[in-house]
Formats: structure tokens, C-alpha cells, sequence
């Protein structure tokens, strides 16, 4: 057994390095003659079949390590000699140097080409022609920059206003346009308003808030309802609203029980402003149940046959506050205090008052009541003005400058009047007085009042003199 072991020892090359062409020749023909005569030997010996399986076994795997290596380092040559010196060398370096930067495999694996074709490593895009489609890109990727895929249009999505808080966020606008009267500040609220399909919704509150107010305020609504209509409004829109109304006057009446009457005239007044359809009032002819809406219809029925082609119903309800001319107010409050010496009703003339909107003007109502005190006979007068006076000043309808400027412009004009007049300067202490014990003018007011000084003469023995 000891002379196989150096007989295989001595067979085998005593050099490690070979040419290209022993590894060639090694490659074609794995086992060399002795190494054959030599296995022959070994596998004839005493050796079990164990051993013999072993021993094969390793054979084989020894004659693929040196196809391998001899494969491996052919590719290597030929590549080197296709390339030359821009494939991997650097022409200042040494020969055989390969260049440190070159991608190809230096640990003899490998076919010797780069790595995934030429597409891959560091600073590398893809293999030469490779062309890339445009990408959509993705949201969901966390380098995704929104600021970075051009024009970004951002919109603001309003909610629709739901049904339940219409009201709430309508009154306050509509109460508002009742103090400055700009339509246009209301179409700019509106349409920051997602009103959605409940937008008929608004004119149909307006109209109801207008029942409640004043005839200034209904004036205003007309003028809103015209201004808004083709614009945010449709005359379908309208008629929707108009229509509703008439279903809640039953409601309407319990706060407001002259609501038909106002009704009809805001019907009329729409149609006339081309508000609502001609058609508005046919639709409802014969289809009536409810007693308080044909009293409205009949009233807007009326009102429009007694204007000729239609000519606008600018005065439907009347002129408001300052806009009337002063001899007209000056008539309606000689109307309201006539009235009131008749019936004794102060409520009715307050509401009258209350009526006219003109509070920078009832110094004049003052005014009126001290001169017909003045110029009526009897002392019924001078109490009822008292009590009218008083309840108005309690009220706060008449402030203290009203108060006192209506009482001084009588006291300028006092001597005229004492001319018509004689006992005039009597009856007006008189009245000042009562007036002060019931606290409805100052002290100060009260001893401004004129007074007629009465000149005593003596005899006619004295000459004319007059007494001290």
C-alpha cells in the first residue's frame, strides 16, 4: 500500500503552473495513462466497496474542478483579445495589469462579461438602447413629491346645505340686507353658499321675514327677489317658492294676520318685475282648496288688472321712511293725531307712528299735539296729549332730543301763534307743567318756556307812568 502511495505521489506534476495547451489537453483527456493503470490497481486490491464508490467519486469531481478552471480561463484570454486595451486595460499601466474600475469578474468565475449586460452597478441607467416609457406616478410612493407634477389646481369643495340649517344660516343674512339693502352683498354671500337644490328655499324665508317687518323691509324684499332672479334665481325657482308660502298660510296667520293681503301684493309685484311666470296665477285657477291662499290670489288678481300693460308696481308698498316728502309726513301725522282725539286709542296711534319710519322726524309729531293743545277748546285736549306724550316717551318712540326740539320750535313761535291765539302763553305753562310732573320733559325745558309779562298801568292821573 506504501509503494501505491508514492508511486501516485511521483506520477503527479511536480510544477503547479501549466500552459494553455496541457489544461487543454488535460481537459479532452481527464486521466492520464498512469493515473488509468494506477486506478486499475487500486480497485483490483483488497479494497472494500465502500472505498472503491469513494475513491471513484472523487475522481470525478477532481476531473470537473480542472474543466472548470481550463473553461474559465479560455473565456479570459479570448475576451482579452477582442477588447485589447479599452475593454479593461489601462494603456498607461503595465502589461497583464487589469484595470481596477473594469466590471468584470477578476476571480476567474464567470463568462467574463459585465455584470447584467452592461445595465447594472452604481451610476448606470441601463444597457445602451434601452428606451423607458413614461411612468405614471405613484401617490402611494413615499418619494412622491405633488408640489413636482406640474400645474396643481386646488379646488374648495363646499358642502351642500342641508335642509335643517337653511334657516339658520339665511336669517341672519337676509336681517342684515334689512339694515344696508345691498343686493349685491347678498348674491356674494349666496354663492358662498353651496345652497344646492333647496336654493328656492331662501326667497320663500325672505318673503316670510318681510311678513313680520315693516313695509320698508317688503319694499327691499321685491327689490332682492328682482335683482336675484335670472341670476341665481330661475322664475321656477321663484314660483316653487311662492307656492310653498301659500301652503304655510294657515302658519303664517297666527303671527301675522294680514299675511293674504301682503301675499297677493308681493305676487303681483313679482309678476310685474317679471319675477314669476305670466302663467303663475292660471296654474292655480279652480285648484284652490285652502280659503287663506285665494284670498291672496284674488288680491294679486287685482292689483294686476288695475295696471294697464303691466306698468311695475313700484308703489305697492308705498314709499319708505325718508323718502317721503315732508308735507306728506307732516299730513299723516295731523291724520294720526286727529284720530287719536276721536277714539282715545294710544296702541293704534303708536303702531302708526311705528308705520311711518320716520324717527329723525318726530319732533314734528311733538310739534303738531302741543299746537292743536294750543288751538283746542277745553281741557280734554291738554290731558290726552299728556298721556299720549307719556306713553310714547315710556315706549322710547320719542327720544329727548325729539322731545325738546319739538317743544322749542313751539316756544320760537309762540308769539305767532298767541296772535290766532290770544290765551296761548297760559294754556302752554299750563301744559308744560303737567308735562314735568309726569317726567316727560326736564327742568331745564320747563324753565325755558316763555313767558307773557303783563304790563299793569296806572290811572289816568299819572301820565302814562307805569307802576313799579
Amino acid at each position: 500500500m506504501a509503494t501505491d502511495v508514492d508511486t501516485r505521489s511521483t506520477a503527479a506534476p511536480a510544477d503547479g503552473m501549466s500552459s494553455l495547451d496541457d489544461n487543454k489537453a488535460e481537459a479532452n483527456h481527464p486521466y492520464s495513462d498512469d493515473e488509468d493503470a494506477q486506478n486499475e490497481i487500486e480497485v483490483n486490491g483488497n479494497w472494500t466497496p465502500q472505498e472503491k464508490a469513494l475513491h471513484e467519486a472523487r475522481l470525478k469531481a477532481k476531473a470537473k474542478r480542472r474543466l472548470r478552471k481550463s473553461s474559465s480561463r479560455s473565456s479570459t484570454s479570448e475576451s482579452c483579445s477582442q477588447s485589447g486595451e479599452l475593454a479593461g486595460s489601462d494603456p498607461n499601466s503595465p502589461k497583464g495589469k487589469v484595470n481596477t474600475n473594469d466590471r468584470k469578474s477578476r476571480t476567474g468565475k464567470g463568462r467574463g462579461l459585465p455584470k447584467k449586460g452592461g445595465a447594472g452597478g452604481k451610476g448606470v441607467w441601463g444597457a445602451a438602447g434601452m428606451v423607458y416609457e413614461m411612468e405614471e406616478p405613484d401617490a402611494r410612493d413615499p418619494n412622491y413629491d405633488e408640489s413636482a407634477q406640474g400645474d396643481t389646481v386646488y379646488a374648495t369643495v363646499v358642502p351642500e346645505v342641508d335642509e335643517k340649517e337653511m334657516e339658520k344660516m339665511v336669517n341672519p343674512i337676509v336681517q342684515e340686507y334689512f339694515e344696508h339693502g345691498d343686493t349685491k352683498e347678498v348674491e356674494m354671500l349666496l354663492k358662498e353658499l353651496n345652497l344646492g337644490l333647496h336654493k328656492f328655499e331662501f326667497s320663500s324665508l325672505a318673503v316670510s321675514l318681510s311678513l313680520e317687518g315693516k313695509a320698508s323691509h317688503r319694499e327691499l324684499t321685491s327689490r332682492l327677489l328682482s335683482d336675484l332672479s335670472g341670476k341665481m334665481l330661475s322664475q321656477s325657482d321663484m314660483a316653487r317658492a311662492f307656492d310653498k308660502i301659500l301652503n304655510e298660510l294657515p302658519d303664517l296667520i297666527l303671527d301675522t294676520p294680514e299675511a293674504p293681503q301682503m301675499l297677493g301684493q308681493f305676487i303681483a309685484r313679482a309678476i310685474a318685475d317679471h319675477v314669476l311666470p305670466m302663467s303663475f296665477l292660471d296654474c292655480y285657477k279652480g285648484k284652490v282648496d285652502c280659503e287663506h291662499a285665494r284670498v291672496a290670489l284674488d288680491r294679486a288678481a287685482v292689483l294686476l288688472t288695475m295696471k294697464r300693460e303691466m306698468v311695475r308696481l313700484d308703489n305697492v308698498w308705498g314709499v319708505g321712511g325718508g323718502l317721503r316728502p315732508v308735507k306728506h309726513l307732516v299730513k299723516e301725522m295731523n291724520l294720526l293725531l286727529k284720530e287719536y282725539l276721536i277714539s282715545g286709542d294710544i296702541s293704534e296711534a303708536e303702531h302708526c307712528l311705528r308705520d311711518l319710519e320716520v324717527p329723525h322726524f318726530h319732533h314734528e309729531l311733538v310739534y303738531e299735539a302741543v299746537v292743536m293743545v294750543l288751538e283746542s277748546k277745553g281741557d280734554s285736549a291738554i290731558h290726552m296729549m299728556l298721556k299720549l306724550l307719556q306713553s310714547l316717551w315710556k315706549t322710547g318712540l320719542i327720544t329727548v332730543d325729539q322731545m325738546n326740539r319739538g317743544f322749542q320750535r313751539v316756544y320760537d313761535e309762540l308769539p305767532e301763534i298767541s296772535v290766532d291765539v290770544p290765551h296761548a302763553h297760559s294754556i302752554m305753562e299750563t301744559l308744560v307743567d303737567l308735562c314735568y310732573q309726569e317726567s316727560v320733559i326736564t327742568k331745564q325745558l320747563r324753565d325755558a318756556c316763555p313767558s307773557r309779562g303783563r304790563k299793569r298801568f296806572v290811572s289816568e292821573g299819572d301820565g302814562g307812568l307805569i307802576k313799579n
